[in-house]
């Protein structure tokens, strides 16, 4: 899937997705440092932010203990929901960043708290068995395969990670709402990542492709949607007004909307991930989502 492509799959899903407010000036900078002053936290995507699959893009490291300076929180708020938190961390640590436990914030953990104060039911799963952990313990789930388990008897379905995800366990899955529709959460709400190769194709990309059988009801967690900025807000000092703090991801649909939802500002990063791939200007007019800032790098 081309950036071109991701665009127009995402457009045609805005009816699912939170309304955009009035658009931000866009203003343009080379780099987060020209813009950090005027804010007191930083929410930063990970996937074309801090790295590009597997690889840390150059400067962040330090570019985030610049803007740590005078103990402004940095945090991360990403849409990974394949793995558990602590995965995350490690995985961070290994690129070269220093965040700890409480300064990620995942998709996967505002998805496993609405499941743990919902009453019980038995999921199905769309994950990796190999990349779960103990977050998903006490759960009554199957992981959805190629054969049937699983596809009749869940009483709704969770969408973790795509990974090992295949258009014919797609077929399976949408036969078996047909037949009894049931609810779908999504861990994931994105339709692409930036991979070093091109982009991954994410459980969203599914997850929407659901919405056209009747009687699914669909419910996301992560950005664009509030949950998970509620989340991290939560974990930055109620001094700070929501006007200085600063979401820094790659994607319109997903960080910038998601800012502009929750009622923080958002610097739309330019050279790296999603939106190095696109006409910004034409994609802005286009959606009418527009940034506050447009940083080339972070």
């Amino acid at each position: 899937m081309t950036a071109e492509d991701a665009l127009a799959a995402y457009e045609a899903a805005r009816p699912r997705l939170p309304r955009a407010a009035p658009g931000g000036p866009a203003r343009k900078a080379a780099h987060l440092g020209e813009i950090a002053e005027g804010f007191d936290a930083f929410l930063l995507d990970a996937f074309g932010v801090l790295n590009i699959g597997e690889t840390a893009i150059p400067g962040v490291a330090d570019r985030i203990a610049t803007l740590r300076g005078g103990g402004r929180p940095v945090m991360v708020l990403t849409n990974a929901a394949s793995v558990p938190a602590e995965a995350l961390v490690a995985k961070y640590a290994r690129l070269g960043y220093d965040f700890g436990p409480a300064e990620v914030v995942s998709s996967r953990m505002v998805l496993l708290d609405a499941v743990r104060a919902a009453p019980a039911r038995h999921w199905g799963v769309m994950a990796q068995p190999d990349l779960q952990g103990e977050d998903l313990s006490g759960l009554d789930l199957t992981y959805l395969g190629d054969g049937p388990a699983g596809y009749d008897e869940a009483e709704a379905f969770l969408f973790l990670g795509s990974g090992s995800w295949t258009e014919a366990r797609q077929d399976r899955l949408e036969t078996a709402l047909r037949r009894r529709p049931r609810p779908v959460w999504v861990g994931n709400p994105d339709l692409v990542a930036p991979r070093a190769d091109g982009f991954s194709v994410e459980p969203g990309f599914y997850a929407h492709r659901l919405a056209a059988i009747p009687g699914v009801a669909l419910q996301f967690f992560g950005k664009p949607f509030p949950g998970i900025f509620e989340q991290a807000l939560d974990r930055i000092p109620s001094s700070i007004p929501r006007g200085r703090v600063l979401m820094v991801g790659d994607s319109l649909h997903t960080d910038v909307l998601g800012a502009q939802s929750a009622g923080v500002r958002s610097a739309l990063v330019t050279g790296y991930g999603f939106s190095a791939g696109i006409a910004l200007k034409d994609a802005i007019a286009a959606t009418g989502i527009a940034p506050d800032y447009m940083v080339e790098r972070p």
